[in-house]
């Protein structure tokens, strides 16, 4: 599982934009997304975290990783 901090993470659309940005690349990708805290847990399927931070910055997101796990996805 990886733990990304998302900072200008803000508001319900948002959270729809970002699980919708992941689950494009990573369809079984389980989402836990906590606003209060703008952090975004990703237990991938398939994708790398580098492919999953790639998937946030193109869906307008800046993130880093907060806590990572490695992944043998393709990315």
């Amino acid at each position: 599982m990886t733990v990304f901090s998302v900072p200008d993470m803000t508001c319900g659309h948002c959270v729809k934009a970002i699980t919708g940005a992941i689950a494009a690349i990573d369809p079984q990708a389980v989402v836990q997304v906590d606003l209060a805290t703008h952090q975004v847990r990703v237990d991938a399927a398939v994708a790398s975290d580098v492919a999953l931070a790639d998937a946030l910055r193109d869906a307008g997101y800046e993130s880093a990783v907060v806590h990572g796990t490695p992944s043998l996805g393709a990315g």
